[in-house]
């Protein structure tokens, strides 16, 4: 997730009159803030972070206040709140003051772009406002549907009488719900997650879903984001130098998509393809440097660049550079290959070797080529090197990386600098 709350949420659920809580930023003076508790009864103050961060409610970061002075208590406690989920990390700043909406009823919502159904997927249930993963499954729809003819109001009907949602929630959320992958579907969103929904009681007694937290994610890539209008800022939550410099590569051509999980790791991994990011990202752990996608057909040139400044940033430390994707059905593998062997060539020339153990493992066209020409880079180089093909288990090639990497803090790493001609290097 790029995006998330309602500060920006409110606006992009604006674009399909989608019903939103009140929310005001964090620029509000007290006399708005007043009014806002006065007409609601009960507000939410939340901590504004960049970036889909998640669990801060577990975490203590929402706020409740009735009267101004708890408010204002709230927004000091909150305004730089930091926060840590799992690799995440994330500092607060500003928070939103948000009306309560009164509801006996809550919905989690979601919509992605599913690689098991290879299809637009939705997700709904009527046990929201908690974390999807702690509900029974019998309580949740999980639902492809066709990308051209979009989510159909029969869909979401279907679904709720699947896991028996109360009947009155029914007919206003097949009313509104469909707006969302319009929502989604025009203005390049990859991902977009409402929880949750509160339901909430008219006077007539009808009930109308309002959006209360939203999350989603972009693909930068797609000029329909553009559509939006949203600050540049968003997308560069807590950035690294090394981000900035990659960020600055995107082209229509090749993804460029990175995410520094841990500056003292020692695998640097530089990934192909969002399925194998997700596997390596979470099989390598705290030895990874980084989260990365580097797919979709990059030329040599971009390629050369991205791969000199993943080089210049980690090289030094890392203990293994891990090529890895899956079988590719469009990206040539000998144009990727070049360019990362020859940022290699060039990066040694500049800094000198070091001592690195080199694992690939990848698919595609041009494989046989492209492995022959970065073959003959390593061994010029002095590198040891593993490489698999497209008939290996990606898991296994992900093990292999990490057995390697094990190797080279016990002593590995000191084989391979004697035979540089270097002095013994620090694991």
């Amino acid at each position: 997730m790029q995006l998330n709350g309602m500060l920006y949420g409110s606006r992009l659920l604006g674009h399909v009159d989608f019903p939103v809580s009140e929310v005001l930023g964090p620029d509000a003076g007290e006399d708005a803030i007043q009014d806002l508790i006065a007409r609601h009864g009960l507000i939410f103050v939340k901590p504004v972070f960049r970036g889909g961060v998640g669990k801060k409610g577990k975490a203590g970061l929402i706020g409740k206040a009735r009267d101004l002075k708890t408010a204002l208590a709230e927004k000091e406690r909150l305004y730089f709140a930091k926060h840590r989920h799992g690799n995440a990390f994330a500092k607060a700043n500003g928070v939103t003051f948000e009306a309560g909406i009164p509801a006996e009823h809550e919905v989690y919502f979601a919509i992605t772009d599913d690689t098991h159904f290879r299809a637009p997927t939705m997700t709904l249930t009527h046990r929201g406002g908690v974390d999807i993963e702690d509900l029974d499954k019998s309580d949740i729809a999980t639902v492809p549907f066709e990308a051209l003819t979009g989510l159909k109001a029969f869909v979401v009907a279907n679904a709720l009488t699947d896991i028996g949602a109360p009947r009155e929630i029914i007919s206003p959320l097949v009313q509104h719900l469909p707006k969302l992958w319009e929502l989604m579907h025009h203005y390049g969103m990859t991902t977009l997650e409402l929880n949750p929904i509160r339901m909430r009681p008219g006077r007539d007694g009808r009930l109308t879903p309002v959006a209360c937290d939203f999350k989603c994610g972009f693909d930068r890539d797609d000029p329909r984001v553009g559509r939006l209008g949203l600050p540049d800022q968003l997308f560069a939550a807590d950035i690294s130098a090394f981000e900035q410099e990659v960020n600055q590569l995107r082209t229509h051509q090749g993804q460029s998509d990175v995410f520094v999980i841990n500056e003292s790791g020692t695998i640097l991994a530089p990934t192909f393809g969002g399925g194998a990011n997700s596997l390596v990202t979470e099989v390598l752990g705290e030895a990874a440097i980084i989260s990365s996608d580097f797919g979709g057909n990059p030329p040599y040139e971009k390629m050369k660049a991205v791969a000199s400044i993943c080089y210049r940033h980690f090289l030094a430390q890392a203990n293994v550079l891990f090529i890895i994707g899956g079988k590719s059905n469009n990206t040539d593998i000998l144009e990727t290959f070049r360019g990362m062997g020859d940022a290699l060539r060039e990066y040694f020339a500049a800094h000198g070797p070091t001592p690195l153990y080199v694992v690939v493992g990848r698919g595609g066209p041009n494989l046989v080529r492209g492995m022959g020409n970065l073959a003959e880079t390593l061994e010029s180089l002095g590198l040891p090197y593993r490489f698999f093909g497209f008939d290996s288990a990606i898991s296994e090639v992900v093990n292999y990386a990490k057995r390697i990497d094990t190797w080279m803090r016990a002593g590995g790493r000191d084989e391979i600098a004697a035979t540089l001609g270097l002095k013994a290097a620090a694991a």
